[in-house]
């Protein structure tokens, strides 16, 4: 095995130690890449025994929540043994690039491959792979009238019919912070108070949940990842096929700005004992290989345009992307839990 998996496991005391009783990782700087992941999917090991059977260099992986990742790179301080941080969502991307954490990188390889708008524009991290919060319908009912835009679910119509996770999510938090950047922080707060009032229930659970409760008759609106339904599109279980193939996707502002698109990303740590190998690293996420990997492993799009998603994808269709940098959205996160949280929605 090319991995050393901590998985869900507590990151503070017997977790740590197992960092600091092996101070010879650090000291083989060349042959090994420390790797703190709060990406919890199981289908990365193939990502990270691929980078090393291509370069030689071995990925020693401790996982974790993304805040707690965070703090405990801080804790570490120049003892770290962190080379990369891995963390989904752009608003935790930037609370670690707030946090000190993350130092910039510049790479041709990188600044090639991923999009403008899906990486740090001073490098400190960069997207490698792409999920797109979309809302979701029961096709049995048939495309909702009126709904074309995020913009749209607050019109009254919608009143009762919006099922959504909390608002201090950040996968919400991005779509909020979008919204900020979008029409300005007054509308954006109208356009929350709106959301709020046409709640189907209280904020409650993940994505999945969400688009299962639309068939279930607690609402008619789901707002999600594609990746989530995407899943049920690949399984072999005949009820969650059943409930791909009934929901239906809408990619909203597909007239004007484009879907909210949101990243995983990859950053070097600011104390990384072997930057040149973590920088390979992210490079080698990028590269055709690893992108099929993390399209086909966990049904993301990937970051790098020739290489497709996988078909229980892009059978949602093609879809226009906001072109708005993650790192501006992600930047206001902070901003958007106040202004959603004042609107009422929890």
């Amino acid at each position: 095995m090319t991995t050393a998996p901590i998985s869900r496991r507590p990151l503070f005391g017997a977790g740590l130690g197992l960092v600091l009783a092996a101070p010879s990782l650090v000291r083989a700087q060349g042959t090994t890449v420390n790797l703190y992941s709060s990406r919890h999917y199981d289908t990365d090991r193939a990502l990270y025994d691929g980078f090393t059977t291509e370069s030689g260099i071995r990925v020693r992986l401790i996982e974790g929540d993304a805040d707690q990742l965070i703090e405990r790179i801080r804790n570490e301080g120049t003892n770290s043994p962190a080379d990369v941080l891995i963390t989904v969502d752009a608003a935790r991307l930037a609370r670690a690039q707030e946090a000190g954490v993350l130092q910039p990188s510049r790479s041709a390889v990188l600044e090639a491959r991923v999009p403008a708008s899906l990486r740090n524009p001073e490098g400190y991290w960069f997207g490698v792979s792409r999920r797109v919060r979309v809302i979701m319908y029961d096709k049995q009912k048939g495309a909702p009238a009126g709904l074309l835009r995020y913009e749209d679910l607050a019109k009254p119509e919608f009143r009762g019919q919006i099922l959504v996770r909390s608002s201090s999510h950040p996968y919400n938090l991005s779509l909020m912070g979008s919204i900020i950047a979008a029409n300005g922080a007054e509308a954006a707060e109208a356009w929350a108070r709106g959301v709020a009032a046409n709640l189907a229930r209280p904020p409650q659970g993940g994505d999945t949940p969400q688009f299962q409760a639309v068939l279930a008759g607690q609402g008619s609106l789901a707002i999600a990842n594609t990746y989530y339904l995407a899943r049920f599109g690949a399984s072999a279980v005949p009820a969650e096929k059943a409930v791909y193939e009934r929901i239906g996707v809408i990619f909203p502002n597909q007239a004007d700005r484009g879907a909210h698109v949101n990243v995983s990303g990859a950053g070097v740590v600011r104390t990384a004992p072997n930057r040149e190998g973590a920088v390979r690293f992210i490079e080698y996420l990028t590269s055709p290989r690893a992108q099929e990997l993390f399209a086909n492993g966990n049904f993301e799009y990937p970051v790098v345009e020739d290489v497709p998603p996988h078909p229980a994808l892009a059978a949602f269709g093609p879809f226009k992307a906001d072109a708005l940098n993650a790192a501006e959205y992600g930047a206001l996160s902070a901003q958007a839990l106040q202004i959603m949280q004042r609107a009422g929605w929890r």
